[in-house]
């Protein structure tokens, strides 16, 4: 819920408590639900894991459990503060748009 603020306007919810963002985690079993990395295969893909905000804290996204999702930072990081109509969309774009930086990111170690 937005936190009303000295001037009458809201900011965003705050962001997850440790314990928070742990249920998330153990409900996805610490996969990200984008691209299907497995964060319990090893400790570096458990370094990455994150919790995102399918409806962004920065377009007054609520903290509940059907708003949150367990993503690698990677994803997270390309789906931003993008908005989608649900998460299937949002799903597609992220997953399209890492293919992409891929192929532009090989034809430069190529070079």
């Amino acid at each position: 819920m937005p936190i009303p603020d000295l001037f009458g306007l809201t900011r965003p919810a705050k962001p997850l408590t440790s314990a928070e963002g742990n249920r998330i985690l153990e409900r996805d079993r610490y996969r990200c639900r984008y691209c299907g990395l497995d964060g319990l295969r090893s400790f570096e893909n458990s370094l990455i894991m994150t919790v995102d905000f399918l409806h962004p804290r920065a377009h007054k996204g609520k903290k509940t459990p059907a708003n949150l999702v367990t993503a690698c930072r990677p994803c997270n990081v390309i789906k931003g503060r993008h908005l989608f109509q649900s998460f299937e969309d949002a799903k597609t774009y992220v997953l399209k748009r890492r293919a992409e930086l891929q192929k532009e990111w090989e034809s430069k170690a190529e070079k």
